[in-house]
């Protein structure tokens, strides 16, 4: 696993539309595993592709408290793929 450069804004990359995942083959688990590592170095609880400069509708989230028992920290990584917005937020 790699960690991978955060675009930050005013970045024109970050406006660039991204494009849905057709297969998740092995580079996109690849993918997916830098972006995990990324995250938690930010450290962060979510990140998107295109924030490293990967124009693909991919994020991974971690809501998770930092620490379990014995200060140990807990980590559920969530993956999303092609994710929609349905309804209105409140």
């Amino acid at each position: 696993m790699a960690i991978l450069p955060i675009l930050e804004v005013p970045d024109p990359r970050l406006k660039t539309i991204s494009t849905p995942v057709e297969a998740f083959d092995a580079d996109l688990k690849k993918l997916v595993d830098d972006m995990t590592e990324t995250m938690y170095a930010a450290p962060g609880i979510g990140l998107a592709a295109i924030q490293v400069g990967v124009p693909k509708r991919l994020l991974v989230i971690d809501l998770q408290e930092e620490e379990g028992e014995g200060g140990a920290p807990v980590r559920n990584p969530r993956v999303f793929v092609n994710p929609e917005k349905i309804g209105r937020a409140h």
